[in-house]
């Protein structure tokens, strides 16, 4: 009987949904257009069974929780990341969210800086988008028979009217614009023989692509179609775009989005323009910058003044 009872206990716990704790991490600040959120902050539950994850670039962290954590339990999640304050939050086992406020490291003046901060004004972000452009090239014009003898029974011999009464026949057209080029518009258009007994089976002319195909059934006498279509040639061309970013006492932050490429930063430098590539890893000589990816693709940068710098 206690074999039963375990084992009873046991296939009701498997099917038990696991319980987890959901939220947020963010930077701590008495501004909430501050609070950036923190990504790749190491999550753990303290005390018992282990329990560990990460925060993504929102910020959005779930922790699962170990089996036997019952509903409404009361824990502790202790959070930390390299350049804020580890933080313990209390917490409970159930549906709400908990958003962990983390203190930012205090930076100290180099010990070997002198004299006033550096002066940072006059800040613009640029960046390229790369966009494609199509230049009409000429016009390409093709005809083409689809030859069948009218009023032939079909006898389920297909290809066959749509009715199944007449043998039919299936013609195939194509045309290539060439390497690097693609159609625009295509249509074909039935301009002689019995057109009314004709259908267009099948035919690529919604995409725009290098090669066009059509298929035509036609169940009577031989007809003519014509095919006509756009030549394009797609170019990639990349402009230039600038941004100003939102400055916050000692931090900057802008958006770009998801297309940006050779994201840098023009500012003066007491004065003297200078401008600053970001990069992939975005090392800035007078700022330490983070990077948020929305779901939507675009960016979120944040950058901090190094303590021997202000903003002017």
């Amino acid at each position: 009987m206690g074999v039963v009872s375990g084992i009873v206990l046991l296939a009701r716990r498997m099917n038990e949904i696991p319980l987890v704790v959901r939220g947020a991490v963010v930077m701590q600040n008495a501004d909430p257009t501050k609070e950036l959120p923190v990504g790749q902050a190491e999550i753990t539950l303290v005390g018992g069974v282990s329990a560990t994850t990460k925060s993504d670039d929102s910020g959005f962290y779930r922790l699962l929780l170990p089996p036997g954590t019952r509903p409404g339990q009361p824990l502790v999640v202790h959070f930390e990341h390299p350049d804020y304050e580890a933080l313990d939050l209390r917490v409970a086992a159930d549906d709400r969210l908990y958003v962990a406020h983390l203190p930012a490291v205090e930076r100290p003046m180099p010990p070997d800086h002198h004299g006033p901060q550096v002066k940072i004004s006059n800040v613009v972000v640029r960046y390229s988008v790369n966009t494609i452009n199509s230049v009409n090239v000429g016009s390409a014009v093709k005809t083409f028979e689809v030859v069948n003898k009218g009023n032939v029974p079909c006898n389920s011999q297909r290809p066959c009217s749509p009715d199944g009464q007449w043998k039919a026949a299936l013609g195939t057209a194509t045309m290539d614009a060439g390497a690097g080029n693609e159609f625009h518009n295509a249509r074909a258009s039935c301009i002689a023989g019995p057109c009314a007994f004709t259908r267009i089976e099948e035919n690529n002319f919604a995409r725009d692509s290098q090669t066009l195909k059509v298929s035509v059934l036609n169940w009577s006498a031989t007809t003519t179609f014509l095919l006509e279509a756009e030549v394009f040639h797609p170019t990639v061309s990349s402009l230039l775009r600038q941004s100003y970013p939102l400055i916050f006492e000692r931090a900057l932050t802008f958006t770009l989005p998801g297309s940006a490429e050779g994201v840098s930063i023009e500012a003066q430098m007491n004065d003297s323009p200078i401008v600053f590539p970001l990069g992939p890893a975005l090392i800035l000589s007078w700022a330490t910058c983070q990077q948020v990816v929305n779901k939507d693709g675009s960016r979120v940068y944040r950058c901090e003044l190094k303590p021997e710098y202000r903003f002017s």
